[in-house]
Formats: structure tokens, sequence, C-alpha cells
């Protein structure tokens, strides 16, 4: 897809994550500079901000905001006594029609609760889901979700995941029909609780290239395109994941500083090992999508460095310049009437935050 005439207009939440701006500012001039299309709105404390720039700049805006919202505030707090946080009016300007995308490092629990409360969800979604990608063995990635927003859901929610995954997938990778496949304990039919036969049972209704159950090693095999679940398994499945490859990067170090023999075969190893460390590297997956919202929200990682998040600024990017809420909403004109009989049907659950 060639890239639009307009410029796209990326909002950062300059003040959010672990370190703030000595990481959001520097990362978004490296992005600027390298992609000619762009340009940038930088949200928080203006001063600050400023100090960091190295002067006045082309296609770069600074929107100052008196408040921060901290790493420890509850969802509540950051939407009810946070109004003028720079998390906040980097969403406003979405709403706003200032800003294509937003992108944040902030707490994930606020951002998710203000998209929601700014922005609303799309006709026929009752609850955003966050989308990840997740490496896989054919040098790709398989799109996950959800990574943690929604610990309890219907099977009616895990249809509409399935389906903004696979818009997803469809707008940002140019996939006709994306495969989707269900995480469960096991391919059979009768395998996993009530809630995932259901929603098993409702995606084999649907027009989605739905492949069946799949099984935690099938997200790393690239089976299908998208993988469903809720967040509760979303987020402890993406944990253990990011536990298990910094584990074994621990372990070959230690292996490789073992004795003098082991440190020359470190030496002669290395391009392999810079190779294999690129390929595994978290960083170069950073930047998860809140899918079903009225606007694009990409979430950085808290702890991520400036490459990091660059990789979450270019995800957020892609995003904008393949219209995705556009696209997105046409690719559920198909489930309509599906979603607005279930919706009669079966009342909202509780909503919880991961």
């Amino acid at each position: 897809m060639s890239a639009l005439a307009v410029s796209i207009r990326i909002a950062v939440d300059c003040m959010g994550g672990d370190h703030g701006i000595p990481v959001t500012v520097p990362s978004a001039l490296s992005f600027l500079a390298r992609t000619s299309d762009a340009s940038l709105l930088l949200v928080g404390r203006g001063a600050e901000i400023e100090r960091a720039l190295p002067g006045a700049l082309k296609g770069v805006d600074v929107v100052h905001a008196d408040e921060v919202v901290e790493m420890h505030d509850p969802p509540a707090t950051a939407l009810r006594s946070k109004r003028a946080s720079s998390m906040r009016l980097a969403i406003n300007l979405i709403k706003e029609g200032r800003a294509d995308v937003v992108v944040s490092a902030g707490n994930t629990g606020a951002l998710m609760a203000i998209s929601r409360f700014v922005l609303k969800t799309l006709d026929g979604i009752d609850r955003p889901a966050i989308a990840g990608p997740i490496p896989n063995q054919l040098g790709r990635v398989t799109t996950m979700l959800d990574l943690g927003a929604n610990v309890d859901c219907t099977p009616e929610h895990l249809l509409q995941f399935a389906i903004l995954g696979s818009a997803l997938v469809a707008a940002v990778e140019e996939k006709e029909h994306p495969t989707v496949g269900l995480l469960n304990i096991g391919e059979e039919l009768i395998k996993g609780n009530d809630i995932v036969k259901q929603a098993a049972e409702l995606l084999r209704q649907s027009p989605l290239n739905f492949q069946g159950n799949v099984e935690g090693n099938d997200i790393y095999k690239a089976t299908t395109d998208v993988v469903v679940c809720d967040g509760f398994v979303g987020n402890v499945a993406l944990k253990t994941s990011e536990g298990v490859a910094q584990m074994l990067g621990g372990f070959l170090r230690e292996e490789f500083k073992r004795d003098a023999v082991s440190r020359l075969m470190a030496v002669a190893a290395y391009p392999v090992l810079n190779r294999f460390r690129r390929r595994v590297d978290p960083r170069r997956y950073n930047g998860a999508s809140l899918l079903g919202l009225r606007g694009l929200v990409l979430k950085s990682h808290g702890s991520a460095d400036a490459v990091a998040f660059e990789c979450a600024m270019q995800r957020g990017y892609e995003e904008a310049r393949h219209r995705l809420i556009e696209r997105t909403v046409a690719a559920m004109q198909p489930f309509v009437a599906q979603l607005e009989q279930l919706h009669g049907a079966r009342p909202e659950a509780t909503e919880q935050g991961a």
C-alpha cells in the first residue's frame, strides 16, 4: 500500500512509562528523522520537553500538560482526577481531529479507561481489547488478543476480539483472509471450558477464516495469523513467553562465560549469536494496539528504551497509514446481524481490567 499524501500525525505521551522524556522524546525525533510523511505532537510538561529538543523542528509541536498519570495511579483516579494529564490530552487530540494515533508507555489500566471514555467503542464492540505481535518460527509475527484488558469474557466478546484481530492483520499485513485460532488446551472440539466451547461455535458460524482450536505452541508455529483468548490467559501467556526468552538468553551468556575455551567459542560464534539476539529481541515487537475504539491508541511497554519505543511508534504509524479504523468498520459489516442478535440475547458481563 502506498503512503498517504497527507502527513500522519502522531501524538506522543512524553511523560508515560518508567523513563518519560529521556526516552520518549529522543525516540520520537529518531522516528521522525527517518519518516518523511509523519509529524509529531509531543504532549507533556512543555518546559521539560523543550529542553530535550535541539531547537525548533519542522513537523514537531509541543502540547503542554500540567499533570502526569503515574504508573501506580488507579484507572479511576487517572480518569476522574487528572483531566489535564499528558495521557488524557494526547487522547483528546484524536477526538479533536488533530492527531491520527496516540502512543503511550503509561499506565495500561489508565490508558484503556481514558481511551474508552474519550473515544468510545465502535458499533458492535462491547469492550476494547489489547492486541500484540508475537514472533513466530517463520520469521513473522502472530497477532494475539486479548493480552490483558478483559479478565472475564463471554463467548460474544471472544468473537468480537477475533473480528478485530482479523481486521488488524488484513489491514497492516495486507492479508485478504487472515486465519484465526481460538486458544485452548487441545485441538479437539470437546476440550476447554464452556466459554471457549461456545465461542468456538460462534466462530464457526461466522464469516471469519476460523481454523479451530489452537494450543500454546501453535502461537510460535504460526499455525494461524490471529490467536484469540481472554485477557487473563493472554497476559499469562505473554509474560511467560517473555520470561522464557530472558531465561534462555541468560543461560547462553552463562555458558559462554564458563571458562576460557567457552569465551573463545563465544567470539567465534558472535555473528550467529548477534543474529539470534536480534531475532528474539522483545524490543522489536513492542507496541500493543487497543482495538475496538474509535481512534488508534498504541501501548508501549512501560520499561521500553528508545529502540523499543520507536518500534511502538512505527506500529502506530503503520496502523494510521493503512487506515485501520476505516478498514475495521468495513470488515465488521458481514457480522452486523450476528453481533446484533448476540447483543440482544445476552447481558453484558461485569468488566474487569488487568
